[in-house]
């Protein structure tokens, strides 16, 4: 997977995350799906990011890959 990908997945996370927070102080009831989607986004893409970077070649700089 290349490292745009992951950022990808990254920014929708943290956007799902966002909106949740924010609809819980908006006082929608189901805030929850957002927050846990969002958050099971980071957390696979976080796993991905670490994968890589272990597997990965040894380069001095890690966004050229």
């Amino acid at each position: 997977m290349k490292n745009s990908q992951i950022a990808i997945l990254f920014l929708i996370g943290f956007a799902l995350t966002i909106s949740g927070i924010f609809l819980k102080y908006d006082g929608w009831q189901d805030f929850k799906f957002f927050v846990i989607i969002g958050m099971t986004f980071n957390t696979v893409a976080l796993f991905l990011l670490i994968s890589k970077m272990l597997k990965g070649k040894k380069s001095d700089s890690f966004l050229d890959s």
